[in-house]
Formats: C-alpha cells, structure tokens, sequence
C-alpha cells in the first residue's frame, strides 16, 4: 500500500514540476536538513529536518513563456516589480493546481524577514538540492585576492550563469526520510584557474556578465530579456513605457530592486 509520502513523491510532485517545466521552470527536491546543517543557526528554517522542500529555479526561456505574456495582458500596471509578480503569481497558481491538499510554505528570493535577513538563503538551497554547484573563496587554493571578501555564486551545469533561483517551497507535513537521497550538484567549473576566473569576474564586473558565460551553455537570456536586466530596476518603468507595456500615466511606476535576473 503507497504510503502519504509516495503519494506526494510519485503521484503529485510529477504533475507539478511538469507544469512548472512547460512555464520555463526548474524544480528540484531537498530536505530542510541538508539547509540546515550548512547554514548558520540564524538562517535555519523552523520544520523537522527530513521535511520535504523544493527549489525552484527560471530558466531563460521563462522570459518568453510567461513574462512576456504577463505584460501583454497589462498585468504590471501599478506593480513594484513585474517579475517578482509574475513569478509569485505562476507558482502559486501551479502549487493551487497540482498540490491542492497539501500545506505549502512559499518564500521567494525577495522576501525579508523582520531583521532584514532573507527568509531562506537561495544560493545554498540550490546547492544542497543538487542544482547548481555553489563556487565560493573556499573553493579556491591560495586565492589572489588574499582576505579580500569575495561574494559566492551559483552555475549551473547546462545553463551557466543564465538562471536565476525563485522560490523554496516546503511541504509541511511531508518527511520523506530514506525516501530521498541527497545528490551533489554536478562541479563544472572544475579547475582552479576557471575558479578564480569565475570569482573574479562575478565580484570585479559582474555587470558585463560575462561570469554567466564561464561555461559553455544550451540556452542564454534573448537580446531582449538581457535588455530587461541590465536595465537599472528604478528604470525598467521607463522600458516597459517604450515597449508599450505601461500607459503614460503609469511611467512614474516605482520597480523595486529586488529582481536582478
């Protein structure tokens, strides 16, 4: 007899990341005990540790699939930040759908909490999921950079740097136990040099992008979508006017910076 857990493993999590699948979306499991065994007790999330959570990423086709749509329908008229809200809106509608009965926590990669620290640590979520390798300073032997702090980041092994994590769901309720094994995120920046280079370039001129690039990747952000977010947040009112997207009475729209692709 299928037990509550492989009924959520094998029967409605399928469902689920194939919907978020067809929007331009990456979903990947993890329990909160992996999280919180390599994070500060300041960052730990507050459920049992064989909890059950999902990581969930954008791909560059998102962009077309359901941002674009979003605004032809008029949707970012008044919106702090039209991605944030397109976002929010498709994985809520989806967890709706095909998680109907099931109590769901839902941060997104914007979110504070009262002290200003972030409601859950994306980079290391996606981590410990097993989807996209985190390169850090300790990652790199005898860095150049001596004691200089140096900011980690994420690459993913087909996309590179093009993606960009969303969202941690958590399903309370739901402890998978041996039911899920932790899997490491695929090291594709591999050598030393490739390390530094990849540190260097995301920390020194990360506005040029060229760190996403560190790898040869299947799929890259459309001219259009790269003009999106290497547009300044507080000007991307501004873009979505010439567009066509905002009326003239909306171009004072504030955009928050909080979504940077």
């Amino acid at each position: 007899m299928a037990t509550a857990v492989d009924t959520v493993l094998n029967v409605a999590l399928p469902p689920f990341r194939e919907s978020l699948n067809s929007l331009g979306f990456e979903v990947y499991p993890l329990k909160i005990g992996w999280y919180n065994a390599v994070v500060s007790q300041a960052h730990q999330l507050p459920y049992p540790e064989n909890t059950l959570a999902l990581v969930v990423l954008s791909t560059p086709s998102m962009f077309e699939k359901v941002f674009m749509p979003f605004l032809r329908m008029g949707c970012c008229k008044g919106v702090r930040d039209p991605i944030d809200q397109c976002v929010s809106q498709n994985i809520k509608s989806c967890v709706s759908e095909c998680l109907p009965d099931q109590s769901v926590d839902i941060m997104f990669d914007y979110e504070m909490l009262p002290s200003r620290k972030p409601k859950f640590l994306a980079q290391t979520a996606a981590h410990v999921a097993g989807a996209a390798r985190y390169y850090r300073s300790s990652d790199v032997q005898d860095p150049p950079w001596g004691n200089k702090k140096m900011f980690g980041v994420c690459i993913h092994p087909r996309l590179g740097g093009w993606f960009a994590i969303r969202s941690l769901l958590v399903l309370k309720g739901v402890e998978v136990g041996e039911a899920l094994q932790q899997v490491s995120p695929p090291d594709c920046v591999s050598s030393q040099e490739a390390r530094i280079e990849l540190l260097q370039r995301f920390n020194l001129c990360w506005r040029d992008w060229t760190y996403r690039d560190i790898i040869p990747t299947e799929e890259r952000y459309s001219p259009q979508q790269q003009e999106y977010f290497i547009t300044p947040p507080d000007q991307r009112g501004e873009l979505l006017k010439q567009w066509g997207f905002l009326p003239e009475e909306d171009t004072a729209t504030q955009i928050s910076t909080s979504s940077q692709g």
